[in-house]
């Protein structure tokens, strides 16, 4: 699949390629307009309203490519996606209860056989790994690991300086690494996976187990850092079970670095200082010395860049970009 970067108008001017881009969640639509150096010209978001199911939600990314195509010259769009996507065919190959009937649903048709525009389609995760490689911790990496903490936990393979997406296109799932081989039960319906112990879900749920409050992780993390000991206490609980699950995928691929995203990055140093502090002594020498680690940068911009860069690695490079 190519694409050119550059367009001509009617007076024969070489103009830039801007693209509509989307990430579609569970919760909101994001959507903007990119151009070729990753600046976002506009962005805006909407709910996805899910329970419509998944071809309500791709028709309001339908309407919104329109809209988009009225205001702006649109020579493209590119969408991240919850779910496991085929980004050949733009399939959603599989896809949770989250967003219902979306399983098996070809997103890149649908969007093409309305705009008549090239259509791409990624993972999220994946989207949120190639907007850190182009613009954000992960540029100039070849070898690196992203991963997103939040609901679940997501992960992303970068190696060798391209995205590894594996056989099925399903490559990355690390947020269902067992790590308690008797343990709860997951939303997968497996038993003991990483995301039911470490994810930003699971220490909420921790907290409420512990305390019998429904206690915000804002307003959590606060009592950590002012030092309240039945908080510390389960704080440090929790990153055992994410540093034990890191571990594992530190050992597996001995990447270069691993990129921390998703909104619980947002308690910055603090978090990073404590992940660094308990996962280093879990690793081999070679495995921790080697090793960086960094917050995510491109924040909630991150999956509408890298879809961006996604539409970019499918074109051809037929002059400036």
């Amino acid at each position: 699949m190519g694409f050119s970067l550059l367009y001509f108008t009617g007076e024969g001017r070489r103009m830039k390629m801007l693209l509509g881009v989307f990430d579609i969640g569970g919760t909101s639509i994001k959507y903007g307009v990119v151009n070729p150096e990753g600046q976002l010209l506009f962005h805006d978001s909407l709910a996805t309203e899910a329970h419509l199911g998944g071809e309500a939600v791709i028709e309001k990314v339908i309407n919104v490519s329109k809209d988009l195509m009225d205001r702006w010259e649109i020579s493209g769009i590119s969408i991240s996606s919850a779910g496991q996507v085929n980004s050949e065919t733009g399939m959603i190959v599989y896809a949770t209860d989250n967003i219902p009937r979306y399983t098996g649903l070809n997103i890149v048709d649908l969007v093409k056989e309305e705009t008549h525009l090239p259509v791409v389609a990624e993972n999220d995760v994946n989207c949120t790994a190639l907007g850190e490689y182009w613009l954000g911790a992960a540029k100039g990496m070849d070898d690196f690991v992203c991963v997103t903490i939040g609901t679940g936990i997501g992960g992303a393979l970068f190696l060798d300086g391209k995205l590894y997406t594996g056989k099925g296109y399903c490559a990355g799932e690390i947020g269902h690494i067992t790590l308690y081989p008797e343990g709860k039960e997951c939303t997968c319906g497996r038993t003991g996976c990483f995301e039911s112990y470490a994810s930003s879900k699971a220490l909420t749920e921790l907290i409420t187990q512990e305390t019998g409050e429904i206690v915000p992780l804002i307003q959590y993390f606060e009592e950590v850092k002012n030092g309240d000991t039945e908080s510390m206490a389960l704080f440090d609980r929790w990153l055992n079970d994410l540093t034990t699950g890191l571990s594992s995928i530190v050992h597996l691929l001995n990447p270069e670095l691993i990129v921390l995203g998703g909104g619980i990055s947002a308690q910055g140093d603090f978090l990073l200082d404590a992940i660094k502090h308990a996962l280093l002594p879990k690793l081999m020498p070679y495995h921790a010395r080697t090793l960086k680690i960094k917050l995510a940068e491109n924040g909630n911009g991150a999956n509408l860049l890298g879809a961006a860069q996604n539409f970019y690695m499918h074109s051809t490079h037929g002059g400036e970009s």
